[in-house]
């Protein structure tokens, strides 16, 4: 590409090596050591030691509310492997869940440090126990005391779940562009016909649309198949300076360009357009940042803790127009992995479990190093996008094999 990599500093640093670990619906295993599993994995797949590792960024960092909601922090992959870092990160309020990565990149494009472990682990299979989703959930029983932030003006009114939150996103699309709940359905359909091929995934059973229909609502127009599945698992990238990773185990993924931009307001129900979210503001600065296009793209992982969630990434990144996503994925072929843009080839969070952003990137890898097995993309894919978040808090990236 013709943009100059002194400029776009992100530029200068390429994805060398992933690592994920066991995943499932409760492990029972301590979490720090799935972060560890992990990690170690991705070190391996990169052809680095521990000894080369000098950075660590992780997101959100250690929590305590939600359960199971943060797995390890930087301190403890940094004290578990002695790592000597140059940088670290390790923090809640970020661009999404890949917000821990994107600023990685910031670290080792400014030289700070020149191979960063970046991981994201979860363990909320295990902790919802038999308490179900309201056991993790925010506000749920896990909670306890007086409750202060946005969470002070919705528990009152029993809406503690961004299950409820995003649902007003999705049910102000089908008022103003005409959306239907058996479009919004694809999209968990395509994630569970991805996810039969992912020995990983959480459900692999086959979906038909009248299985989708027949599950029990959620918060209107979201029913049981249209929210991700808590798991159990850790995820992680090697971000590596591409000059020192030109003799590495395989060729580094470059990283084209992100997007981390939020020019509304911080807050998941007070946006000023209901029908969008702050997704448009991140994919628009990524895209102001590379001369590559969405023509260009040929795998999308775009994040679906909530199937609109994703219709709503497809608009935002420019891969289908504005208030057209419905029609663009109404039978589900363009979608497909042989179809105009294959989305969520892993089976995303809704069939192939909750790993919070970080699964899309690993997937976006596997498919840029033609790792995807029986899921692999037809023909050899070039360019992809992942993407993670919702509402308020969005980030993405543009990775490519070109350089």
């Amino acid at each position: 590409m013709t943009t100059d990599v002194n400029e776009i500093i992100e530029q200068r640093c390429v994805i060398t090596g992933i690592g994920q670990s066991a995943v499932g619906r409760r492990l029972g295993v301590d979490p720090v050591e799935l972060s560890l599993d992990s990690v170690l994995l991705a070190i391996e797949d990169a052809g680095l030691t521990t000894k080369d590792i000098d950075g660590v960024s992780t997101y959100p960092g250690p929590m305590e509310n939600p359960p199971g909601f943060s797995g390890a922090g930087a301190y403890d992959i940094i004290e578990a492997l002695r790592l000597n870092v140059g940088w670290y990160d390790s923090g809640l309020e970020t661009s999404g869940q890949l917000g821990s990565v994107i600023k990685a990149c910031l670290a080792v494009g400014a030289g700070l440090a020149n191979h960063v472990v970046c991981f994201r682990s979860v363990w909320e299979g295990s902790a919802q126990g038999t308490g179900g989703r309201a056991s993790v959930t925010a506000g749920g029983s896990g909670a306890s005391g007086r409750v202060g932030g946005f969470l002070q003006w919705t528990l009152p009114y029993r809406a503690p779940s961004a299950a409820i939150w995003i649902a007003l996103y999705a049910r102000a699309h089908m008022e103003k562009y005409g959306t239907t709940e058996a479009q919004l359905a694809q999209i968990a359909i395509n994630a569970r016909r991805n996810a039969a091929l992912n020995p990983k995934a959480i459900y692999t059973d086959p979906m038909t649309l009248d299985d989708y229909f027949n599950a029990r609502m959620i918060s209107s127009p979201f029913r049981l198949f249209d929210c991700d599945a808590p798991c159990d698992g850790s995820t992680a990238v090697i971000v590596s300076r591409a000059d020192r990773a030109k003799d590495m185990r395989k060729p580094g993924i470059q990283v084209e360009a992100v997007g981390s931009a939020m020019h509304d307001r911080p807050s998941w129900d007070q946006l000023y357009d209901l029908t969008a979210m702050c997704n448009r503001d991140a994919s628009k600065q990524m895209w102001s940042r590379t001369d590559l296009t969405p023509s260009d793209v040929q795998v999308a992982e775009l994040y679906d803790g909530f199937s609109f969630l994703t219709m709503s990434w497809m608009e935002a990144l420019g891969l289908c127009p504005v208030g057209e996503c419905g029609p663009f994925i109404e039978d589900g072929t363009a979608i497909a992995r042989d179809g105009v843009i294959p989305v969520n080839t892993h089976g995303g969070q809704l069939s192939s479990g909750r790993l919070h952003g970080y699964g899309f990137i690993h997937e976006a890898c596997v498919q840029l190093w033609g790792e995807g097995g029986a899921r692999q993309v037809p023909g050899t894919p070039q360019v992809a996008i992942a993407a993670a978040g919702g509402g308020n808090t969005c980030g993405t990236f543009l990775l490519s094999n070109y350089r």
